[in-house]
């Protein structure tokens, strides 16, 4: 059985993702990069699987995007699409700054 390094419970019962989620201060901004394109930077996210959140914003976005060291990067303007997005993965609404 696998014991998780922060919680010390069991991997099939560790919580400290879902505590992450409710106590990240997460700020959505825009930025342009070459050629005049847009990006939409996802910031403040703290122990959190950024692979994993990454492939599922952008399955749900229809966009391509990256994982830039602790910030997610997803290609056009998506800052009034993210919010609803990323309350349904858990992530609490008074915590997202647009």
């Amino acid at each position: 059985m696998d014991i998780c390094p922060k919680c010390g419970l069991p991997l099939e019962a560790c919580v400290c993702e879902e505590i992450a989620k409710q106590e990240s201060k997460i700020k959505v901004t825009t930025d342009k990069k070459r050629y005049g394109k847009i990006i939409t930077i996802i910031s403040g996210l703290n122990d959190v699987n950024l692979k994993e959140l990454s492939k599922k914003l952008k399955s749900r976005l229809a966009c391509g995007g990256t994982v830039k060291g602790n910030t997610i990067e997803l290609q056009g303007d998506h800052r009034k699409k993210i919010k609803p997005h990323l309350v349904k993965l858990g992530f609490s609404e008074e915590s997202i700054e647009d």
